[in-house]
């Protein structure tokens, strides 16, 4: 009988482990949504961030502070993609792929909206109304920012 408590007990605990594990992964659904089933991890009070991982791509979604997608990207190994989701996806620069800026005048100082150890992403807001966006590597070898600086 005890074998079978301890077998039970076991089983039950090792469910238990792995749906810890799989619940403190960033979600893979919700990616385009206003109010996205998602933590928001913004570092700005103005504006909404999200995150999605989906096969080791790491997604990263920018709301304004109404709720409206502005732009995403999408990420792995320091290579990113601009996703054509939001009001102003157009707008959205990466080391990959550069936007001219919209206007230049009267436009806001970049707010750095996301930063985790490998991505910073910031939110620029322009005098024509839209809102610029730049997703970059964060430099973990100082031996290689120089080549990082030229994207």
């Amino acid at each position: 009988m005890h074998k079978i408590t301890r077998a039970a007990l076991g089983i039950f605990m090792g469910l238990s482990f792995s749906g810890l594990s799989i619940a403190a992964e960033a979600p893979a659904t919700g990616l385009g949504q206003a109010w996205p089933n998602a933590v928001d991890v913004s570092l700005s009070p103005h504006w909404h961030v999200y995150v999605f991982v989906l096969k080791g791509i790491k997604y990263i979604q920018v709301n304004d502070i109404n709720g409206n997608v502005i732009g995403a990207v999408g990420t792995a190994g320091g290579q990113f993609i601009t996703l054509p989701i939001g009001e102003d996806s157009q707008y959205v620069s990466t080391p990959q792929q550069r936007v001219a800026n919209t206007s230049s005048i009267n436009a806001a100082t970049p707010t750095t909206v996301y930063r985790d150890s490998s991505t910073v992403v910031t939110a620029a807001p322009q005098s024509d109304g839209v809102t610029t966006l730049s997703a970059a590597a964060i430099c973990q070898d100082p031996s290689s920012c120089s080549s990082l600086a030229g994207h």
